[in-house]
């Protein structure tokens, strides 16, 4: 099922449900979506632009939650962390890390990589290959661990 499919699908769930908070999240995603159709540039969007879509969506109300528990607007901070829940309940399962390192050691031994000067080669094809379900930065740790 395409992601506007569901999205839409949410939408119609939470006004039924009468769920104001689930209704903005789902609102907010659907207008990302249409925000990256009509984009000048705009590409046929792939499930990985959609995935990046997404989590750039969740860390935007996570840092915003952040923001608001630092300036003591806990009301606010709850409804951007409720909405972050409800975008990432879309995102595809996360990586663990031992499937994480179990690509980085492949990879490495791939390349023949023998230190930190090989990191951007390593980090390149693990990318590529967990785009969408690992973050870049646990990717970078992995890596750098690994790489010693």
């Amino acid at each position: 099922m395409s992601l506007e499919i569901k999205i839409n699908d949410g939408i119609k769930a939470a006004m039924l449900a009468k769920n104001k908070v689930k209704l903005e999240a789902m609102r907010a995603v659907k207008a990302a979506i249409l925000l990256a159709k009509t984009a000048e540039n705009a590409k046929t969007q792939d499930e990985a632009s959609e995935v990046k879509m997404l989590r750039k969506l969740v860390k935007q109300r996570r840092d915003s939650a952040e923001i608001y528990t630092r300036n003591n607007r806990p009301e606010l901070a709850e409804k951007e962390t409720a909405e972050a829940d409800i975008i990432e309940e879309l995102l595809p399962r996360r990586a663990s890390a031992e499937e994480i390192e179990g690509i980085v050691k492949a990879a490495i031994e791939e390349l023949k990589a023998s230190g930190p000067k090989d990191t951007g080669k390593v980090m390149a094809i693990v990318t590529n290959v967990l785009g969408g379900i690992a973050d870049g930065k646990d990717i970078a740790e992995t890596v750098k661990k690994l790489l010693r």
